[in-house]
């Protein structure tokens, strides 16, 4: 008995559910499980040239062999829910008996998005970049001990009650700028209570029974390291734990002892959506390159990504909070094209004495630390390959210089690079035995 996490080592969108896909192919896991976030994550998947989108659902459900759980610390949409499995029964994924949501995750309203809205418009210039989908009012709600979770819909009057309490509650603060009928959302409910309960479980019992009958489990996670609430780009993170510690309290049963694997995937390059620092972003024709070689658009909101350099000093300090064993490198292929490659190493900082901090091993947490006025990235060069890997099955296949890449990143970590993504294909993975 054994698990294995895949998390997000960089901002997101590094390719978490295509590693969780090879993952399933061994048939090694019964249990896929989801323990952060709510429908503000993106996976992506394309199988024999059909794109597959997962948001709430954990993307285990292209796997027919894969039971799948909505965890604890999850906020769930619940239209979005049967909005996501009506979209994978279109193109053929039987979802029957292979998806539960946790009784204790939390419910996500409309009113929550309408909050979500209102809060982003109020910070003017200073907005977070959110998905606008409710996830951080929703997080709010439940550290404020106002929120509903999934097990308190089932006694409608109950719920009721406490609905229009909570939106009685925003209405004082927000008055008329508060776009929302609670007693529409409650109709809704009316409708989504009945169909709702076969998915429903206990997942506390559900994560031991797995555990205790020996078979392994596979947690992907949410989001990525440096959106993490404790320990990302705060506050330009996301509401949630999407690291290493998130797994224990959004999956509670879970044995500390059984992570066995704690695979980290990382972008060969890096990319951001919305707001925040980003020390190696590349402005010039280079970025320009990255987001339209890279098609880097974000999955949830569609919205541009912003592109730079990878960059090591970002990556050293998510492997000193998620400890990897592992690496997962991917969309290597999207720089075959560069003459030569620049990767982050160390961040220069002017300070207001007019001394010089030095970070390489580190990550500021004040972000004025990282004021473009104030920051100088330093960067190591790398000669490109400038041919395509698409086509490369395995590690001998790979050229040179593309080689001397990734076992740059895995020197300077001094974690194992295990898969390098060299394509948008499903087999499109080179591992390293």
């Amino acid at each position: 008995m054994s698990a294995t996490v895949v998390l997000g080592a960089q901002f997101g969108d590094e390719g978490k559910g295509k590693l969780v896909d090879v993952l399933l192919s061994t048939g090694a896991f019964q249990l896929v499980a989801r323990c952060a976030g709510g429908h503000n994550a993106g996976h992506t998947l394309v199988i024999d040239d059909v794109k597959y989108d997962f948001h709430i659902l954990p993307s285990g459900l292209i796997n027919p062999k894969a039971i799948n759980l909505i965890g604890n610390g999850c906020v769930l949409h619940v239209p979005q829910f049967f909005k996501e499995l009506k979209a994978l029964e279109d193109k053929g994924i039987n979802s029957q008996d292979r998806i539960f949501i946790s009784d204790r995750a939390h419910l996500l309203f409309e009113l929550h998005k309408s909050i979500d809205g209102l809060e982003e418009k109020a910070l003017g210039d200073t907005k977070i970049g959110t998905t606008g989908n409710g996830i951080g009012p929703c997080y709010s709600d439940k550290a404020a001990r106002r929120g509903l979770r999934i097990a308190e819909m089932f006694d409608k009057e109950d719920f009721d009650i406490r609905l229009r309490r909570l939106a009685q509650g925003h209405s004082k603060r927000f008055g008329d700028l508060l776009d929302y009928d609670v007693e529409k959302e409650i109709r809704d409910f009316d409708k989504y209570r009945e169909s709702l309960r076969d998915y429903v479980v206990d997942g506390i019992e559900m994560v031991c029974s797995t555990q205790g009958g020996g078979s392994d489990i596979l947690v992907e996670g949410a989001n990525a390291l440096m959106i993490d609430l404790n320990n990302g780009t705060y506050p330009y993170v996301t509401s949630s734990d999407t690291g290493l510690a998130g797994v224990f309290s959004g999956l509670p049963g879970f044995r500390p002892e059984s992570v066995t694997t704690r695979l980290g995937v990382v972008k060969a390059y890096t990319t951001r959506v919305g707001s925040g620092p980003f020390p190696s972003e590349a402005f010039d024709s280079v970025g320009e390159q990255l987001q339209s070689f890279g098609h880097e658009f974000g999955t949830t909101t569609g919205r541009r990504r912003r592109c730079g350099h990878l960059d090591m000093v970002l990556l050293k300090h998510s492997h000193s909070v998620n400890r990897y064993t592992h690496l997962n490198l991917t969309k290597l292929d999207v720089l075959d094209t560069f003459p030569s490659i620049k990767i982050a190493v160390a961040y220069r900082t002017k300070n207001s004495d007019g001394s010089v901090t030095l970070f390489t091993n580190r990550f500021p947490a004040d972000l004025k630390t990282l004021d473009p006025e104030r920051l100088e990235v330093e960067y190591k060069t790398l000669k490109g390959w400038e041919s395509d890997i698409t086509g490369c099955r395995s590690w001998k296949d790979l050229p040179l210089q593309a080689k001397e890449y990734v076992e740059f990143v895995e020197r300077e970590l001094g974690v194992p690079v295990k898969w390098v993504g060299v394509g948008p294909a499903r087999d499109a993975m080179v591992e390293r035995l």
